[in-house]
């Protein structure tokens, strides 16, 4: 695939960020070097189908001074998270990064070891575990520590414990509370349209090298291999809450909204060591992901952090997160937590103080600045999230997405209103002629929303789609923030090439294992197709044998109603009774298989199955 070097106009903005910025501040390579004991080699982790689920050397490509093509400040990043292996973090405490898109941690207590956020895959973390062992012996795994609902700091704990040994065994499962209805949650519901955009996020599809994927700020991608997930055998429900596994003391601070719905921060007294999840860690992170989620809470997330400063900061002598590299020293710890803290409530005052002024959220994003002590904090740096994204997420928390003009109250859709820019402009061949001028002047922004709109006029427009890709390239390449560099090099992907489609899924057969009945009915009623089902009045009572509930179901007006009831026959329409797996089953298309009780009218599951539309793992997004 062709692929254009950095233009003038890029080159030259890559040098004054690098005569302005301070990269004469080595104090994070530093730490991020220490307590190195050892790399994975061969770096290649694959599955049991042989295929490659993660190559921790797959960006080795990046050292020295960075190429024309990336931004100095992400290859400064990149260099310091691509780094892998197992570290020391502290007396007793042990770190593997660089096996995933995030790290797993090591606790080791009186029989054996704590792990914390076992990564996304079964594979990787599989591989973790092993590189410890190799190195601090065969500790048995008496706890595993999920920190938060998202799926890098769970996915991966099948590679950790069997599912068997949880509980009965004596292995303790400690997490926030409320953490499977949140993971399931977000890896279901809207599952297949984050997925299909996290794969633009993660830059799953692309090249590795110094015109194509160098990471993505927080950690360098993601796995490829089994995700899962356990339910917790002890949820921390409150702060101040202390708990004592395998001899090591842990005093918790709960956290949620911030980061993550369900998150919290720990203390290991005994070792001065704190754990802040993922809510304090060399990057500005996201409000709102590129991937999609709700609008996060810096306010929240702002007062968590003031919290835990007051409570551990004079009991710590080291902090580490389950992204990126610790910090070590008191000194250093109030520091870093206190920016981090100034980071979130900074962007979150100033935004609401612009709006209040009348100004957009789009607006806002261009003109707010941070203070000088963040603007040259290296760990408040938009590698993950962007000043820019965060701003108009806060904006949209706060006023939704109507910025008040009436003119942007009722607009068309995106592709009946680039047909009417086009006409208006003279055609697809004008428009391409003017995002031709401004690209040569540099001005790539511009260009992009000219090609946006001939490319949903005219989806074939051989020059256009050409034009878009080198705009989309050149965009990526200024870019700081790693997830914007990896969505406009996966736009100019497809636009050369073909829809990559989800290149991952989060969706596993374990973590859809863990849908409670009520979960599972919510996302069969967001499937429903409902021009296709107005017509449809059915009623069932649908009984989930192997946990013993039955739920009235109904389907009028488009709409799946439920409500939990004994089954009464003489008002439903069918009766089915099936074990939720078989339901699953059901729902990916196995109809033959043995597992389903019928009685009544059995075309009503039919008739309910026909009006079921999933969703579309390769829907466009460049295109029209």
């Amino acid at each position: 695939m062709q692929q254009n070097d950095a233009s003038e106009t890029i080159r030259a903005q890559q040098r004054e960020l690098a005569e302005r910025l301070p990269f004469d501040d080595r104090r994070d390579f530093e730490a991020g070097d220490r307590g190195f004991i050892a790399a994975l080699e061969p770096g290649e982790i694959r599955g049991a189908d042989g295929q490659v689920v993660w190559d921790a050397n797959e960006f080795s490509f990046i050292s020295g001074d960075a190429p024309d093509t990336v931004n100095p400040s992400l290859w400064r990043q990149s260099t310091l998270v691509s780094k892998q292996g197992l570290f020391e973090v502290t007396d007793g405490i042990y770190q593997v990064r660089g096996l995933d898109l995030s790290n797993v941690s090591f606790v080791e207590g009186d029989t054996g070891v704590i792990v914390i956020d076992p990564l996304i895959s079964r594979e990787t973390a599989a591989a973790a575990l092993a590189l410890y062992r190799e190195h601090r012996g065969e500790r048995p795994v008496v706890a595993v520590i999920f920190t938060h609902s998202h799926i890098d700091h769970f996915g991966g704990v099948l590679g950790i414990v069997d599912a068997q040994d949880v509980g009965a065994s004596g292995v303790q499962v400690i997490a926030p509370v409320g953490i499977v209805g949140e993971a399931v949650a977000e890896n279901v519901y809207a599952g297949t349209a984050m997925g299909r955009r996290a794969g633009y996020m993660y830059g799953a599809a692309l090249e590795r090298g110094p015109k194509g994927a160098v990471g993505a700020g927080l950690g360098q991608s993601t796995s490829k291999g089994r995700a899962g997930i356990v339910v917790p055998t002890l949820e921390i429900r409150s702060t101040g809450e202390t708990h004592v596994v395998d001899g090591v003391e842990i005093e918790f601070q709960m956290a949620p909204g911030t980061e993550a719905p369900a998150e919290m921060h720990f203390l290991f007294p005994q070792k001065r060591a704190l754990c802040m999840a993922e809510n304090a860690t060399h990057n500005l992170h996201n409000l709102l992901t590129l991937r999609g989620a709700l609008v996060r809470d810096p306010h929240v997330w702002s007062k968590y952090l003031t919290e835990a400063i007051e409570r551990f900061g004079d009991r710590a002598d080291v902090v580490f997160a389950s992204h990126h590299w610790p910090t070590w020293g008191a000194d250093e710890i109030r520091e870093f937590l206190g920016l981090q803290r100034d980071l979130y409530g900074y962007l979150h005052d100033q935004t609401l103080r612009m709006l209040n002024r009348g100004m957009t959220g789009a607006e806002i994003a261009e003109e707010i600045q941070l203070p000088p002590a963040l603007e040259n904090a290296w760990h408040a740096r938009g590698y993950y999230g962007s000043v820019s994204h965060n701003v108009k997420a806060i904006y949209q928390r706060y006023m939704g997405w109507f910025d008040g003009n009436p003119a942007r109250l009722w607009p068309h859709p995106p592709k009946p209103l680039a047909e009417r820019y086009v006409a208006a402009i003279g055609g697809v061949d004008r428009v391409v002629e003017l995002a031709q001028q401004a690209y040569d002047g540099g001005d790539f922004r511009w260009a992009a929303t000219l090609l946006d709109h001939a490319i949903f006029t005219d989806a074939g427009h051989g020059a256009a789609r050409a034009l878009y890709a080198d705009t989309l390239e050149q965009l990526a390449y200024g870019s700081e923030n790693g997830t914007w560099r990896n969505f406009f090099l996966s736009g100019a992907t497809e636009l050369r090439g073909e829809n990559f489609g989800t290149p991952t899924t989060a969706a596993s057969p374990e973590i859809l294992a863990q849908l409670t009945p009520e979960q599972l009915l919510d996302a069969i009623a967001i499937t429903i197709d409902g021009p296709r089902a107005w017509d449809l009045d059915l009623a069932l009572d649908l009984t989930f044998s192997d946990v013993g509930r039955n739920f009235r179901v109904t389907l009028r007006n488009g709409v799946l109603v439920y409500v939990e009831k004994a089954a009464d026959d003489s008002t439903a329409q069918a009766t089915v009774s099936l074990a939720k797996p078989r339901m699953l089953a059901l729902l990916a298309g196995d109809r033959e298989t043995p597992g389903i009780e019928k009685s009544g009218d059995e075309g009503v599951l039919d008739r309910l199955m026909s009006v079921l539309q999933p969703g579309d793992p390769a829907f466009d997004i460049v295109l029209p």
